[in-house]
């Protein structure tokens, strides 16, 4: 007698899978070919999905979307790791209809995402590797060490005007925080408390102050390291010839694009840059405004830092930079620099050649 076989099946098929991803629990959509199979709640646990599909859809070909945004990147590599065809994309990149905007949900966002999955409506965002992830985990515990630091300079400023204690006018003449100032803040400025609280409120500042400026020294000295790697090397010395661009402009620009051949065009890495303006057009009528939302903005506040020095030291630079601002506001003739500072950029790191000085439009 001949044994029935109620095995399933899904090879040659298509299982898209929409992630509406959370700290403690996804939500997922799961769609076979055009058809919506699902919507259920699991633990934010790439092998929890994985062991779903096999079970559900043994034999299937698995894709999977979920928007950027706190988690990172850690769910798309596990996820690519378990055989599952991931992408992760730009939230403003998923179609939304009118009845989605007015009832959102974590259910609606993973079914939209697995229904525009399916339908070939999503565009990946570059995903960085594991390695690039980690090295520029670096650069963005400096900057938020600049930030805290910044702040706390701030606040002991703050409490000399809020008690009337008067800084001396050599410290008032600059902005650097140098040991004698802070030798006058312990020693000279605390006598302008009239109560044990006060001054101990100053000096706590100020030790904060002190501490977050070493772990800052010792972050730069880590970047410094970093930019000697054999990674980094040669292609930091051809970008700290081209004048505007330090340390850290040249690091938050490879680790940010890794390879400088994915990209065509200088068109191409503007817009990766957010260098690029926002059109709008009606009828006739086109016009260009600010620059777009999207894009990398650490990278662009750091392009547009090194262009304001680069119109000192390049002259070619220098001299775009007057002309324009001849018919337009100075902060937007230093954004079209930024664009020329990074075509100078694209330039060196494509040919593998040091910088020429007016060479490069």
């Amino acid at each position: 007698m001949l044994e029935q076989k109620n095995e399933l099946n899904f090879e040659g098929r298509n299982i898209y899978v929409g992630i509406d991803v959370h700290l403690r629990q996804w939500n997922v959509s799961i769609y076979v070919e055009e058809l919506f199979h699902k919507t259920f709640q699991q633990p934010a646990e790439p092998m929890a999905l994985n062991h779903y599909l096999r079970q559900n859809f043994p034999g299937g070909q698995y894709h999977s979307a979920y928007e950027a945004g706190f988690c990172g990147f850690w769910a798309h590599h596990k996820l690519k790791e378990l055989g599952i065809d991931n992408i992760v994309i730009h939230p403003a990149d998923v179609p939304t209809t009118q009845k989605e905007k007015v009832q959102k949900t974590d259910a609606v966002d993973s079914r939209k995402i697995g229904r525009s999955l399916q339908k070939g409506e999503l565009k990946a965002i570059r995903v960085p590797t594991k390695e690039t992830y980690e090295d520029k985990s670096l650069l963005r515990a400096r900057k938020s060490l600049v930030k805290a630091l910044s702040k706390s300079k701030n606040q002991v400023k703050s409490m000399l005007y809020l008690f009337g204690i008067r800084m001396p006018e050599r410290y008032m003449r600059t902005s650097a925080w140098t040991r004698n100032f802070s030798r006058w803040l312990k020693e000279e400025a605390i006598k302008g408390f009239s109560q044990e609280s006060g001054r101990e409120s100053l000096l706590l500042t100020v030790e904060k102050v002190e501490r977050l400026r070493a772990l800052l020294l010792r972050a730069n000295r880590d970047l410094r390291e970093l930019e000697k790697s054999d990674l980094y090397r040669h292609r930091m010395e051809l970008l700290r010839g081209i004048p505007g661009i330090g340390l850290i402009t040249g690091l938050t620009f490879l680790l940010e694009i890794e390879d400088i051949g994915s990209f065509n065009d200088t068109d191409q890495l503007a817009g990766f840059a957010g260098l690029v303006p926002k059109c709008h057009g009606s009828g006739d009528e086109e016009g260009k405004g600010e620059m777009t939302f999207r894009g990398q903005n650490n990278l662009r506040i750091e392009l547009i830092e090194s262009s304001r020095i680069s119109v000192g030291r390049d002259p070619a630079l220098g001299m775009a930079y007057l002309n324009y601002c001849k018919r337009m506001d100075a902060n937007k003739a230093i954004i079209r620099i930024a664009r020329k500072l990074l075509n100078r950029i694209y330039y060196v790191l494509i040919k593998d050649r040091k910088y020429e000085t007016c060479v490069v439009k």
